[in-house]
């Protein structure tokens, strides 16, 4: 797949991919500033400034952010994870200019109104409020503090209600001073428009922004000790999640972990865990296991639903498929049918633009690069069954995993 990348003075980065055959534009502002850059005081803060980018600019007023765009039909957007933040949007080419814009001025030029500090702090109570009223939800939130412990990984993106209602204006200025990094930043475009047009549009602007290096450095996440944890709450349902620490964003196996993943309990109804769980016993209504990179570390869990009276049975059965994987090797045509359809799975994520306008943000922000498809495709195609069988030996040892149980009171 072809690509442009410019790098200006400053270090911020546009890449773009040309699509002729649509009539959208996606594009975006990918910073490498996430939940886990925040101290403990500041938790929640990045995702706080992910809402406030829409509530004022120098020269913007919250209803000419939200109009400006939804008026000619497109959409703005925004989220935060763990390591990015990232504001957005998707809309008609014939408005890119107007999108550009504004993504430009919400991104560089956000003024934090205290009046809508305030509201919008209790915007984001609500959706903590939320969250903790659905347990599959909460219990992944929170199964990450049980496998990152004590480190800002385990934190929740939203914060906790104390550090919500502590922020000040200051604090989001002190925080982007400190965090931002024009190196670590990218503009990422993806859809019917040239390059040249983008470069004319926000080359100028860009260029406006002065050089800023930040000299703090993210704490890696260190030792790893199993935890098992029960909690009782006020539901009908038991929740369960089982995991570990696993590779991370540069670990070799990286691709092969993904594959063995999509085995056990990927999106399609043949995964292992879905066919053992639901479709033989109908224990439960859906069960997923989750592969999660970071830079410095990675994440496996296995999440589900169940009655409490089942619960036992279905915790038996995970623990006998992740054996299966340990003990036995993928025979030929297994393992030929379960590379075809993770390849295919892949290929059909490409044709989602939006996300690939974000994948390659991501990509170069991480990388310096964008893997092409052909070069992953490489990987698992490559992959043996004796591979899998020892990443599987290594990942999910028993004694290594960490648990999670929400119990009905």
């Amino acid at each position: 797949m072809s690509y442009n990348i410019k790098e200006l003075q400053n270090g911020i980065r546009i890449v773009h991919h040309e699509v002729t055959h649509t009539r959208l534009v996606h594009c975006g502002f990918i910073l490498d500033i996430g939940s886990r850059d925040e101290t403990f005081e500041q938790a929640g803060l990045a995702h706080f400034w992910e809402h406030m980018a829409f509530k004022g600019t120098k020269k913007r007023k919250a209803f000419h952010i939200l109009n400006r765009l939804e008026s000619v039909g497109g959409e703005l957007n925004a989220y935060t994870t763990k390591e990015k933040i990232c504001f957005y949007s998707t809309i008609l080419k014939e408005h890119f200019n107007k999108a550009a814009e504004l993504l430009y001025d919400i991104t560089f030029h956000s003024t934090f109104p205290e009046k809508q500090i305030e509201k919008e702090r209790q915007v984001i109570l609500e959706e903590m409020a939320m969250y903790r009223d659905s347990p599959d939800d909460a219990i992944q939130d929170e199964f990450d503090e049980v496998v990152f412990q004590n480190h800002s990984l385990g934190r929740n993106i939203l914060g906790t209600e104390d550090t919500v209602n502590s922020f000040v204006q200051t604090d989001f200025f002190d925080f982007i001073s400190t965090r931002m990094d024009t190196s670590k930043i990218v503009f990422s475009v993806v859809g019917n428009i040239s390059f040249n047009k983008v470069l004319k549009q926000l080359e100028p602007k860009l260029n406006e922004i002065p050089t800023k290096k930040s000299l703090y450095i993210r704490s890696d996440f260190g030792h790893y000790t199993p935890l098992q944890k029960t909690i009782h709450k006020d539901i009908t349902q038991s929740h369960c999640a089982l995991g570990k620490p696993a590779y991370s964003l540069y670990h070799p196996k990286r691709y092969k972990l993904y594959l063995l993943n999509n085995i056990l309990g990927g999106p399609s109804m043949n995964s292992r865990l879905n066919l053992a769980l639901r479709e033989k016993y109908g224990y439960v209504y859906s069960v997923e296991s989750a592969y999660q990179v970071y830079r410095d570390t990675g994440f496996i869990g296995i999440f589900y639903g169940t009655e409490e009276k089942t619960a036992p049975k279905a915790r038996t059965l995970v623990m006998k498929e992740l054996k299966k994987l340990r003990e036995k090797k993928l025979g030929t045509l297994q393992l030929h049918m379960a590379k075809e359809q993770t390849i295919g799975q892949m290929a059909m994520a490409e044709e989602n633009y939006a996300a690939l306008m974000l994948v390659f943000g991501k990509n170069l922000l991480d990388k310096g690069k964008i893997d092409s498809l052909d070069h992953i495709f490489s990987i698992i195609r490559n992959t043996t069954s004796e591979e899998l069988q020892d990443i599987a030996q290594e990942v999910f040892r028993e004694d290594e995993l960490s648990y999670l149980t929400y119990l009905p009171n």
